[in-house]
Formats: structure tokens, sequence, C-alpha cells
């Protein structure tokens, strides 16, 4: 059966909440942490990533399908949460690949406890101030000019018509707006960054990290990958030409590549 095929969506009980979980593929579990718009649909790296892993994919209480879960404050909480997850599933310690505001919660949950990952992905990951540039305000466009502009160049890129099945759909857009909503309920002041991060982060240094980036990310600037850089002794950056704020559509072969041959 072809990998998606097999992808479909399982509900899990987190304390007394409750999270459900695209899982899709088969072989050693990888955990994918979604953007802030939000779970992008099954794409072109996930469909290779899943002939020899099973990716699971968590959608964030409050972003949609999942119930919001109103004690969860702050990107920290969140990231708890996600650990209690693994640990309750027994996936511990497990691969992590984070998209975004997703490779912030994956950095949080780092920090806190380096054992619960083997290998860390971060895809041009929020989370951190960057020393030249400024994160993108989320608020100040509508969610689909968000969406556009972080790609280099929208109309040339292969897949990015596939991303959140077009975007236009009203469910979509109801769905890019409660995404938006928790977004800044858990990561407003300050926006997308947590201070404390950069020394907590050194604690992490024997997590095999690979950091992932265009250089023409207009989203998250390429300089905030130094302060990831430093911080996690053991990361390596892969900076890719001529590519915006989504390396895994905009250069998914090389993306797909380089990210096999990290997890192995």
């Amino acid at each position: 059966m072809a990998a998606k095929e097999s992808v479909h969506e399982e509900t899990h009980k987190v304390g007394a909440d409750q999270l459900i979980v695209v899982k899709g593929g088969s072989g050693k579990p990888v955990l994918v942490l979604h953007e802030e718009l939000g779970y992008p649909g099954w794409m072109k790296w996930n469909e290779a990533l899943s002939e020899r892993r099973t990716l699971l994919t968590p959608l964030y209480p409050g972003f949609g399908r999942t119930p919001l879960a109103n004690w969860i404050m702050n990107i920290r909480d969140l990231a708890s949460f996600f650990a209690r997850f693994v640990r309750e599933q027994n996936l511990a310690p497990i691969d992590v690949i984070g998209f975004s505001l997703g490779g912030w919660v994956a950095a949080e949950m780092a920090a806190n406890d380096p054992g619960i990952f083997s290998k860390i992905v971060l895809v041009a990951p929020v989370g951190i101030r960057p020393p030249e540039g400024e994160i993108k305000d989320l608020f100040t466009v509508p969610a689909l000019i968000y969406l556009r502009e972080s790609v280099r160049d929208f109309a040339s890129s292969k897949e990015f018509g596939a991303l959140y099945d077009g975007g236009t759909s009203p469910e979509q857009y109801e769905a890019f707006e409660d995404a938006r909503a928790e977004t800044a309920r858990l990561a407003w002041q300050p926006y997308m960054f947590n201070p404390s991060l950069p020394h907590l982060l050194e604690g992490t240094a024997n997590n095999p990290t690979l950091l992932v980036w265009g250089r023409e990310d207009r989203v998250v600037p390429v300089s905030a990958a130094q302060v990831y850089q430093k911080s996690m002794k053991n990361a390596r950056a892969m900076v890719l030409d001529g590519c915006g704020h989504r390396p895994e559509v905009e250069k998914s072969e090389q993306f797909i590549k380089e990210v096999q041959n990290f997890l192995g």
C-alpha cells in the first residue's frame, strides 16, 4: 500500500485533554511539529520519508480539530504537553522535525529534557530573536498573504498550491484564523521568541541537530541560525540559496536527501 493511502488520524488522551495525531508511513517513528498556520497537509517530503519512517504529526490544541486546552498558556506549556504524549506513548527517545513555530516547540522540549530526542531537525525555527532583522509579524497581513510571502516565489514553487489544499476554502480560512488566534495567545509577548531559550539550549550538547534555512527567508531571518548553532553545540546548519521559509517545499529534493541522510 502506498504511504499516502495509509495516512490517518488517531485520537489520544493526554491527561484530561484530547490530541489528534496524523499518522502515516512505516518504520521507526518521527515526531513532526507543524508551523504557526497549522498542519499544511501531506506533501512530497512526507511521502518520501514515510517510505522508511512512521510520521506522527500532532495537531496542536486550539489550531483546528484538536480541542483548545485553556491551561496551555505559552510555548513551554505546549512543549510540556507534547513531551507527556511522547513519554506516555513510550516513544522516547524519538527523532523530531520541527517547522517554524514547531521548531520552537521542539527546541523547548529539548531544552527541558534532552533525552526525549535522539536526533533533531529544525526547519527555520522561530523561538530565538534574530541578531539581524526581525521575525515577520503574522498579524499585519491576511493569512494567505503571509503564506505567499513564506516562499521566495510562490508562482514557481511546484508544491505551493498544494499547501493547505490551496488555502482558499471557507473551512481553511476558519482554520487559519483558529491557528492565528492560538499563536497570538501562546507567542505574542515577546513576539515569537523566548529570551532564555539560547541559554537553556546549551544543555542539548549531545543531541545531533540539523538546522535547515532558506537564505532568502522573509519570515525568520537566517541570522537566527547562528544563535541556534552556537547554543546547540552538536548542531550543523544547512542554508539553501534561492529559498525562502519553506525548504521542504521550495527545495524538496535537497531537503529530502539531507534529512534522510541525517536521520539515517
